[in-house]
């Protein structure tokens, strides 16, 4: 190996972090501003280019109308997909209005407890705080700690301990209190 590849390749790969954390940032804001449902939104830096899709059913079911996250993200040298060559995941889950929800601030695994065995860091019931722990989404090996913005009383856990989480999903459905 060449001296200063690893450098060169870790450099391109937070260049392309930065550049992906950028364009979240840029499509949280410009769909806040739209009116209406979004079909489809693509954003692009550089050879990082980020695209979302909302799939809307034809009819709501009986948890009522639900959202899809993100299509394809595509990073330097590869395509983003098609969305009709990409299977479609499964939505994620919406919170009813009245509520608010702790939503993942990366993607990563979501864990409702610090180790195995232990106890939940909240439960069904419990009353949190804001700046209180809901739960840990691990990112490339790092454990990081996911707080409740406001207080409130938990309704529903709505990410499964031991799954993958996106970026932005909602983890845990407060009521007000």
């Amino acid at each position: 190996m060449a001296p200063g590849r690893s450098d060169a390749a870790d450099t391109d790969a937070a260049d392309t972090d930065a550049a992906l954390t950028g364009l979240r940032r840029h499509a949280r804001e410009l769909v806040a501003e739209l009116a209406g449902p979004v079909r489809r939104l693509r954003l692009q830096a550089g050879d990082t280019e980020l695209e979302v899709e909302w799939h809307h059913p034809a009819e709501p079911g009986p948890g009522g109308p639900v959202a899809a996250g993100p299509a394809a993200v595509a990073g330097p040298g590869h395509e983003p997909a098609s969305a009709a060559g990409v299977p479609v995941a499964p939505p994620l889950p919406v919170a009813p209005a009245s509520r608010t929800t702790v939503r993942s601030p990366m993607v990563g695994t979501f864990y409702q407890a610090a180790e195995p065995g232990a106890a939940p860091f909240v439960a069904v019931g419990d009353v949190v705080r804001p700046g209180q722990v809901v739960g840990i989404v691990e990112a490339m090996k790092l454990m990081n700690e996911i707080t409740a913005d406001l207080a409130g009383r938990v309704a529903e856990v709505l990410a499964v301990d031991g799954q993958p989480v996106e970026y932005d999903q909602p983890l845990v459905a407060l009521d007000p209190t």
